[in-house]
């Protein structure tokens, strides 16, 4: 997550032994190789898994430059215009292949993997993902008093020996916050969805802008939030938007009050399970998707590509996701968990993460996850299907002409102070870039027109597709 549930580099290759340029093409391949599967079978990159031939190549200069080239080719980054910061990601690249390497050579219950986080330091990844959940919140001072839920009508003898609401049809697809701090949103959605499936038989995906646009009461948008006051945001507001009609953008803007009146899917409740009580914890999971924070923030979370996860982590929650299931496998107890950063991390967007006693015998559970457990409760039905939204307003870019609702109007052709040719960028508050042709989000505002991408600031390798600009209309054209 982002702030608040936020907030050696290269080794000298001089004097180590170098390679042939035949080794060099042949680490390059095994990289590609074994992640091409996933790949092609999957249409975008699930995971790398390195294979190398010597520990001796992660120390050559040509080694590590083709590896990195190979993974550029699955995860493009604007380098060519700035060889000092293709220098700079080399060199953080190349400490993380070393730790991957050495983590894989152990015979772990987990693999990691050179995923799209590879050209980031720790540091760099907590910043952009995760971060502390501040004293206030852990310590849940907002007078709002807590009935916590403990299952113990419950036996144990009636707990299923493994769950997967995936197969049920309760879990929709991997979703990706991107460099906003959401976690909050995506885990509140992901538990609403599953429960109304459960309840209903339909499954929606539901709106996560909606939560990060209107739920600021309590919570804070791209800088963090908690699952319980999203809950309640949704009761109070009589329901929630499906993400088709109130689309995720990654950033947080002003609320849209005729999206935010369309009630799609309702709850009627939410629990809180005791902290530190995995029984009760299993328990919820057996009956619906529940939502959890962890601490997310290390290193092997970083780049965890499949298997069982054990650790190290602390509990220091920072980054709040969904158990979906839970399972044994080798004599290890496991949850199945959701993330929110796509499906190129981890196994295709889950985590396997050891559960039990196994853990130290601590009652927090791995990486603080029995410590914030909630989850939503529905017994009454859905609204009808709502009508259709009265149609949003036109951006006036002048007396003349105007813009498509939610647009940025972009002058094309100025002289002195007057626009004579205006255009219309695809997004709202957007950057108007000096080309007059294309623009970019405002979180990501300087525009690389020649790289066709827009960077968070100048040099950055963090960058997102640009914008290109359409023409505006008078305003009397109707408006398709």
């Amino acid at each position: 997550m982002a702030p608040p549930l936020r907030q050696p580099l290269f080794t000298s290759f001089t004097g180590e032994p170098s390679i042939t340029r035949r080794s060099t093409i042949i680490i390059a391949l095994f990289v590609v190789f074994a992640y091409l599967p996933a790949f092609l079978c999957h249409g975008e990159p699930t995971d790398l898994i390195l294979s190398v031939s010597s520990a001796d190549d992660l120390h050559s200069e040509e080694g590590v430059s083709a590896v990195f080239d190979s993974w550029l080719q699955l995860f493009p980054r604007d380098y060519e215009s700035n060889k000092r910061e293709r220098l700079k990601r080399l060199q953080i690249f190349s400490d993380n292949l070393q730790y991957v390497y050495k983590h894989n050579q152990r015979n772990a219950s987990y693999r990691l993997g050179l995923n799209k986080y590879a050209d980031l330091s720790n540091e760099e990844f907590k910043a952009l993902y995760v971060g502390e959940l501040p004293v206030s919140w852990s310590l849940r001072n907002d007078g709002i008093r807590r009935y916590y839920v403990s299952f113990e009508h419950v036996s144990d003898g009636e707990i299923p020996s493994s769950v997967d609401w995936r197969s049920k049809g309760s879990v929709t697809k991997v979703k990706d916050q991107g460099a906003c701090g959401s976690c909050w949103a995506f885990s509140t959605t992901g538990a609403v969805e599953g429960i109304n499936h459960i309840t209903t038989g339909s499954l929606v995906s539901l709106s996560e802008q909606e939560l990060v646009d209107c739920d600021t009461s309590l919570n804070m948008g791209c800088n963090g939030g908690l699952m319980v006051y999203a809950f309640q945001f949704i009761i109070n507001n009589g329901g929630i938007d499906s993400e088709e009609h109130y689309r995720y953008r990654g950033h947080q803007g002003q609320c849209d009050s005729n999206k935010a009146g369309t009630h799609v899917v309702t709850i009627d409740g939410y629990e809180e399970i005791q902290p530190n009580d995995e029984t009760s914890l299993l328990k919820a999971v057996a009956q619906q998707p529940v939502s959890v924070a962890v601490e997310a923030g290390g290193r092997d979370f970083q780049f965890y590509s499949g298997g069982i996860f054990t650790g190290g982590c602390g509990t220091d929650l920072d980054h709040a996701m969904l158990i979906v299931g839970y399972g044994s496998d080798a004599q290890i107890d496991y949850w199945i968990v959701k993330n929110s950063w796509g499906t190129n991390w981890g196994e295709k967007g889950y985590i396997r993460m050891q559960r039990g006693g196994g853990v130290k015998k601590m009652a927090a559970g791995l990486c603080g996850i029995n410590m914030l457990a909630s989850f939503p409760i529905k017994t009454s039905a859905n609204p009808p299907d709502p009508s259709p939204s009265p149609p949003a307003a036109r951006v006036k870019c002048d007396s003349t002409y105007c813009c498509p609702p939610a647009n940025t109007c972009c002058c094309q052709f100025r002289i002195a102070k007057f626009c004579f040719v205006w255009g219309c960028c695809p997004l709202e508050s957007a950057v108007c870039c000096d080309d007059h042709h294309h623009c970019c989000p405002s979180d990501f505002p300087i525009c690389n027109v020649k790289a066709s991408s827009c960077l968070q600031e100048s040099g950055s390798s963090f960058s997102v597709p640009i914008l290109n600009g359409t023409l505006a209309v008078r305003n009397d054209v109707v408006l398709s």
